[in-house]
């Protein structure tokens, strides 16, 4: 595949809304995209709606919830949507009036109401909203540019504004996890006029991110098709950090090029007929200035000299060993950024410690997870699920209605099924089944592929306000055992923090890490995936690449208590066979 002019930017309207599975790229073609366009003159915004957002590591800044700009870009500015503050400045928008005015247990009550993770999530896309409908923050730019969190969240928080428009639209006085609903109308109008934004080609153009590998392609393909039904057409393609032709002989180049190529002549015929821009894999990270505007140049890629590679050796086996020998049934949650592989980490450890002779349950609590696809067969003592968002909902509304329907008249029962419409119902549904696969921990081995980090932390959040509710239910001296306190419990749960050998991603485990130590879970262990160095190439790029594993691996051996690192792999570890080699001894990890 030969790099081509990033034809996304051409004629570029004042919305440009990146998206695409997790771990290709997002963040840096947002961050090049945005750069390029302020050193046309433009007036940017560069908006994450990552709640693992990384924008300000890409340009060495402190950004948050606030404006902030990008120092030596003129006309740039930053703004990183944080979930949580976002809910905080919510909850005191709605709760402050109340106070003095309402008694303290029914100020307590409407806290609490506002308290859950569906809140956070709602409160995060009303600044979204805002951005989008033409309010203060965004008024004043040329263009903004999203960095969206990876794809299954995505989807879901553009859903946000037809559902919550409709459920506003047919609100009668009640309260929600928004608030009481006699004060939603300004809400109304900003989701409606987010819908329109959304589905204007003349005002936003979506642009889909992805490597050039099978499972990115389908998923970018399915996104296309949802954002379609949104309203969200004509989008444009970006094939990301594609390995290029550097004339070497080195094995593990030509199978990724020939992987690559494969994926792409492959891909479904609605991606292959859109406008797409190849982007050329570098030979260092796309961060700083200089990397960025280097990423979206034209021409041919220049190689440094890498100099000698380190080869950590560190077999995922290893871990599995332990794990093995500490019993017949435990909690393993695989935990990350999008994109550094967590369903083949986990997918891994399930198939070994079934192998083994345990009985193992593989489940994924991520809404683009792909399973079965990486699995590609049965083993015995097995069993694989995956907790869809969709069906949660479904099957909590119909228990709902089906345990209540004796108890109400019909005007009860139709004030019931609206109230079963609110979009905050699937953070709770999904929460509930995320707790029945903990409860499973303690009579086997249950392996979680976790969501990516935001929406992991989502889950994380529902988890402790239930804590926080049973314990204000049934007293500190009550005995009970919740969720959290099974996660933060060292003997039952281990956390496998999988990540990359790269800043970014380092970066943010760290992060993840001090979030989880701050809920009292501490991390397991570490796996470093697809690790360049651990595969010693011989293609000079790969190689520089390589070389610049040494800090990243560095930084990682100083915060894990273990560590598997994992090589880059000539073929993808798909298929039962393929994940059984990843953990055999002597494999550096998978």
């Amino acid at each position: 595949m030969v790099p081509s002019a990033p034809t996304f930017l051409v004629d570029t309207p004042r919305f440009l809304f990146l998206t695409g599975k997790g771990g290709v790229g997002k963040t840096s073609l947002a961050c090049a995209a945005a750069l390029r366009l302020a050193e046309q003159g433009r007036t940017v915004l560069l908006t994450s709606t990552d709640p693992a957002s990384n924008v300000g590591q890409v340009f060495g800044v402190t950004v948050g919830d606030r404006v902030t700009p990008v120092p030596g870009v003129p006309g740039l500015d930053a703004l990183e949507i944080d979930p949580q503050q976002a809910a905080d400045a919510y909850r005191e928008r709605v709760v402050a009036p109340a106070r003095g005015f309402l008694p303290e247990d029914e100020v307590a009550a409407l806290t609490e109401q506002l308290s859950g993770s569906c809140t956070t999530e709602v409160a995060a896309f009303t600044e979204f909203a805002h951005l989008l409908a033409g309010g203060p923050s965004s008024a004043a730019y040329d263009h903004v540019v999203f960095d969206t969190a990876p794809t299954g969240h995505t989807v879901r928080r553009l859903q946000l504004p037809g559902e919550w428009t409709q459920f506003l639209a047919r609100g009668r006085g009640d309260t929600s996890c928004l608030g009481p609903m006699s004060g939603l109308d300004e809400q109304r109008a900003v989701y409606a006029a987010a819908v329109d934004a959304l589905a204007d080609p003349s005002r936003t153009r979506l642009v889909l991110v992805s490597r050039a590998q099978r499972s990115a392609l389908a998923e970018v393909a399915r996104t296309a098709v949802e954002l379609g039904e949104l309203g969200m057409t004509r989008p444009h393609l970006v094939l990301n950090a594609v390995l290029p032709d550097t004339g070497s002989d080195d094995p593990l180049a030509a199978a990724v090029r020939r992987r690559e190529e494969e994926a792409v002549s492959g891909m479904p015929r609605a991606l292959a007929a859109l406008p797409r821009t190849v982007v050329p894999l570098r030979p260092v990270d796309a961060v700083g200035v200089a990397a960025l505007r280097a990423l979206l140049a034209e021409g041919s890629v220049a190689v440094p000299d890498p100099g000698p590679t380190p080869a950590p050796v560190a077999p995922l086996g290893a871990l599995v060993e332990e794990l093995d020998a500490s019993g017949d049934h435990g909690l393993v949650l695989c935990m990350g950024k999008g994109g550094v592989g967590k369903t083949t980490v986990a997918a891994a450890v399930a198939v070994e410690l079934a192998r083994r002779g345990h009985a193992v349950h593989l489940t994924t609590t991520d809404p683009a997870a792909h399973l079965a696809a990486t699995l590609e067969g049965e083993l015995p003592g097995l069993t694989v699920s995956r907790i869809d968002p969709e069906a949660a909902l479904a099957a909590y509304r119909e228990r709902i209605l089906r345990v209540r329907a004796r108890e109400l008249d019909p005007d009860g029962l139709a004030a019931l099924e609206e109230d079963l419409r609110s979009p905050c119902l699937a953070e709770i549904a999904v929460f509930q089944e995320f707790s029945h696969a903990v409860s499973q921990a303690r009579r086997q081995w249950v392996v979680v592929d976790t969501a990516p980090t935001g929406h992991t932390l989502l889950l994380m959040d529902a988890t402790g306000s239930f804590h926080r509710q049973m314990t204000r239910q049934l007293g500190e001296g009550a005995r009970f055992t919740t969720p959290l306190m099974r996660l933060q419990d060292p003997e039952g749960t281990r956390v496998l923090l999988v990540t990359l050998a790269e800043t970014t991603p380092v970066l943010e485990a760290l992060e993840l890490r001090d979030d989880l130590q701050r809920a009292g879970i501490e991390p397991w262990a570490w796996v470093v995936n697809q690790s360049l160095a651990a595969a010693r190439p011989g293609d000079p790029l790969l190689a520089a690449r390589a070389r610049a594993e040494a800090l990243p691996l560095a930084t990682v051996a100083g915060a894990a208590a273990r560590l598997a690192v994992v090589p880059a792999l000539a073929r993808e570890p798909v298929g039962v066979p393929a994940l059984l080699e990843l953990t055999a001894t002597g494999v550096a990890a998978g």
